[in-house]
């Protein structure tokens, strides 16, 4: 594994002080490293403060640390999670973050059930973004956020060339350019009020992406980042050129 450091680019408001960037040689990899990182988070949140307030991505990628996280002993009944993002499904439709996070990990470990904050994305995009940015006041700030990056550069639902907001915590999006259109996301306000962001990528549909963002572009990802920064774990496929 080898690490990089690369400092962000500037912005009018608080940013990181580093982005550092660590490549891993296989996709497994990056998935062990991920989830090894959440958890010593939460030990660390735990001791502190007795609790780990935790925001999960949605999307395919999360899946193999979701797995791994399954299987691994915490004290689970101190965590707190959140989701970064949510499509406007029913809660059991098959494409909803909730529904693959619930069946990959959070229905095997005993996370009590009302600290597992789950979008409530059925009811509309604007409806749904009222009621969670509560959830989200009142959990701020967080420990740790946990994304990944879209092969057009997006993470949570903030896609590149959309209109963000800045005074809200929760947004409402209506006109994702891949489907679903309607889609409930944090804010940058709101994933910036953290200790750490985590960000993983894998495979080469994503390597553009990281490409994009290394040049500067004003990718979403790039005006991120917690108290103690933005850490980016890749694979070789994703990091191609790093």
């Amino acid at each position: 594994m080898t690490s990089v450091s690369h400092p962000p680019q500037p912005t009018e408001e608080r940013t990181p002080t580093a982005t550092r960037w660590r490549v891993c040689a296989e996709t497994d990899e990056v998935a062990q490293v991920v989830a090894e990182a959440i958890l010593s988070a939460a030990r660390s949140a735990i001791t502190a403060r007795g609790r780990f307030k935790l925001v999960i991505p949605g999307g395919r990628t999360p899946e193999a640390v979701f797995r791994r996280l399954a299987t691994q002993g915490a004290d689970w009944s101190n965590w707190e999670i959140f989701f970064s993002d949510e499509r406007c499904l029913p809660p059991d439709h098959p494409d909803r973050n909730s529904r693959l996070a619930r069946e990959l990990w959070l229905a095997r470990v005993p996370i009590p059930q009302e600290r597992i904050h789950i979008i409530p994305a059925g009811l509309g995009p604007w409806e749904a973004a009222r009621r969670y940015a509560d959830v989200v006041r009142q959990g701020l700030p967080f420990d740790l956020v946990w994304l990944g990056l879209g092969e057009d550069g997006h993470t949570a639902s903030l896609f590149p060339g959309r209109n963000q907001a800045e005074d809200d915590l929760v947004q409402g999006v209506i006109d994702a350019p891949k489907p679903p259109p309607e889609r409930v996301t944090l804010t940058r306000p709101a994933l910036n009020e953290t200790e750490l962001v985590l960000l993983m990528a894998t495979g080469r549909s994503k390597r553009e992406a990281v490409r994009r963002w290394r040049a500067g572009e004003p990718l979403p990802v790039s005006r991120l980042g917690g108290r103690r920064g933005l850490e980016v774990v890749l694979d070789l496929e994703a990091a191609h050129g790093l």
